[in-house]
């Protein structure tokens, strides 16, 4: 699927990796929806990108999950590409997990994802196409102490993305998963519980532009999985 004129949802859009693939997905010609919790923020970054819709959205709120698409489909009349991107990480232990904190992530991480697939696939089909990248984790396909808690969600949102993807393909709908490494964002200061150090993410770090393009590259391929190369 080429951007040039496509309607797109990005979630998690106020800063790193959302906000940097909605500012290459305008560039590249796409009619941008914009969804996050901050809303001063998706309103600067919608004047940034003219055209463009900001939604303030909690997409772990069903209502909200619902808002949104209406909001897209107001405007636009289609909606042809969801990045499922909001996220939120989770780094401590496993004996220091907390329900509160495992249930939050798990939320944002895997339910949001699955409601946004629900709401904006009945447009895509009655389109005939449709494509959707869900924003997973290096860390789900890894064994990582600290790190379990996190990690298991998006392995669960890998799930749920292969099976969409064979689900919702007679309909001309691709699902795609993207595996980034650490990135430079806010993620890692903006954490449910825990800590990373910030030597890691210096030394192994890849910028947002760079995953941005990686998430383009898959609403354009419809491959099912790519992963982001580490620097180096």
């Amino acid at each position: 699927m080429e951007l040039n004129g496509r309607v797109m949802i990005v979630t998690g859009a106020s800063s790193g990796i959302g906000a940097a693939t909605a500012r290459l997905a305008h560039r590249q010609g796409a009619r941008l929806v914009l969804a996050a919790r901050r809303a001063e923020r998706l309103a600067r970054l919608a004047e940034e990108l003219p055209g463009s819709l900001a939604v303030p959205t909690d997409v772990t709120q069903a209502a909200a999950v619902n808002a949104l698409r209406d909001q897209a489909l107001q405007k636009f009349g289609s909606i042809d590409v969801l990045v499922n991107n909001a996220g939120q990480g989770l780094h401590v232990p496993l004996t220091e997990v907390t329900s509160d904190d495992f249930r939050a992530v798990w939320e944002l991480n895997v339910l949001a994802p699955l409601a946004l697939m629900q709401a904006v696939l009945p447009t895509m089909v009655r389109q005939g196409a449709g494509a959707i990248v869900n924003v997973s984790s290096g860390t789900s396909l890894m064994v990582i102490p600290g790190l379990g808690a996190y990690a298991a969600t998006k392995a669960a949102l890998n799930m749920l993305s292969q099976v969409a993807r064979q689900e919702f393909a007679a309909a001309g709908v691709a699902v795609s998963l993207v595996y980034p490494g650490i990135t430079q964002s806010e993620f890692h200061s903006s954490l449910r519980a825990g800590q990373i150090l910030g030597a890691a993410v210096g030394r192994a770090s890849v910028p947002a532009e760079v995953v941005a393009g990686v998430i383009l590259g898959a609403v354009r391929s419809g491959e099912a999985e790519v992963r982001v190369a580490r620097p180096g």
